[in-house]
């Protein structure tokens, strides 16, 4: 596929300015749009190293804006989308699921028929175009400690406000596909680790607590289990999965790198003492455990076979490998990190882990 315009949805936050970076650089033969509304996770500081390329463009701008998102489409005669924008914390989805619903639904949902309205009134229509969809393993719920995984074939059963506002957005996608013939793809993916992750996610949130020798709030026992992958890794997948997935597909994204949060705890107080000089066991003590979260899925993993057999992808680093990395990140770019961290969101989370 040759798309000459692609608009990358949600590309001033965590995921998306990884794929933006990537296409910018990879593909100086491509326009790419930037659509982002900047809301508290999204960073153009995220964007610094791109943003004077002749290739890229930023557009300020809200995807619920159907007639906004149908006149960027003409202006830049766009024959590819790529949706990342999308509210994603969970705990922020169990206090205000209305603003999950908006962004999450019908933001896709504006999105997709802009893209019909203009794709449908080009001689070519669908021909050459593509819609791609980003969406998360927590749209089929949890998975027993037995060894089992989401394929692309689980039933989906979202949990929270945010995973049903994705299950949502996931159906009107393929749903799209089935009746109007749109040309879409979507992919399921694990938890993202890595650089220029907003602080309000597990990794970041801790590296900074560890550094600042402030608690570390584990959720329960910690014993949730997750499957985790380096970000870079998902913005390898996107690309592949862009340019040579099938049409109406959907391909799991994940790094077969199981490890229970107390686990990733522990790995990430050893990482930050040892970089910082500080004895071993140092911050053990900073562990402090939580009240639960309500309807806290206690296990997710991905199968991404079929995305290895079928286009040839597959993770490229081990989780200490990328925590150290990651970890360095962090501890060298703690101006970034004080940039994003406002009073607001001190205030919010000091809340939300006294309990409250």
């Amino acid at each position: 596929m040759n798309h000459k315009a692609i608009i990358i949805t949600g590309g001033a936050g965590f995921i998306g300015s990884h794929v933006v970076r990537l296409f910018v650089n990879k593909y100086p033969e491509y326009k790419v749009i930037n659509v982002d509304k900047l809301t508290y996770a999204g960073n153009l500081a995220n964007l610094k190293d791109i943003e004077e390329k002749p290739n890229y463009r930023f557009v300020k701008a809200d995807i619920c804006d159907f007639d906004a998102m149908l006149s960027l489409m003409q202006e830049e005669k766009v024959d590819g989308i790529i949706h990342l924008a999308a509210e994603s914390h969970v705990d922020r989805s169990i206090k205000d699921p209305f603003t999950f619903a908006r962004t999450n639904v019908m933001g896709t949902l504006s999105l997709l028929q802009a893209a019909k309205l203009y794709w449908e009134s080009l001689p070519e229509k669908y021909e050459g175009k593509r819609f791609y969809h980003i969406s998360t393993d927590e749209v089929y719920g949890a998975l027993k400690m037995d060894g089992s995984l989401f394929t692309e074939e689980t039933k989906y059963q979202p949990h929270s406000p945010y995973s049903a506002a994705k299950a949502s957005s996931d159906h009107f996608v393929r749903a799209y596909h089935d009746t109007y013939g749109m040309p879409t793809i979507v992919t399921n993916c694990s938890n993202n680790y890595g650089p220029y992750q907003f602080p309000e996610k597990l990794i970041p949130l801790f590296i900074n607590n560890i550094r600042h020798r402030k608690p570390l709030p584990v959720y329960g026992k910690g014993e949730n289990v997750r499957d985790w992958l380096y970000v870079e890794d998902h913005a390898r997948a996107i690309d592949i999965i862009f340019h040579k997935g099938k049409t109406a597909e959907t391909y799991n994204i994940g790094g077969f790198n199981e490890w229970k949060n107390i686990d990733i705890v522990k790995l990430l107080i050893a990482t930050v003492d040892r970089l910082l000089g500080r004895p071993e066991g140092a911050d053990d003590d900073l562990i402090t455990y939580v009240t639960d979260r309500a309807g806290h899925d206690l296990r997710y993993a991905i199968d991404s076979r079929k995305l290895q057999k079928e286009l040839g992808w597959e993770p490229s680093l081990q989780f200490e490998e990328g925590i150290e990395k990651t970890v360095r990140w962090y501890l060298d770019n703690q101006d970034w990190m004080d940039n994003v961290t406002s009073g607001d969101y001190q205030r919010y989370y000091d809340d939300m882990y006294k309990g409250r």
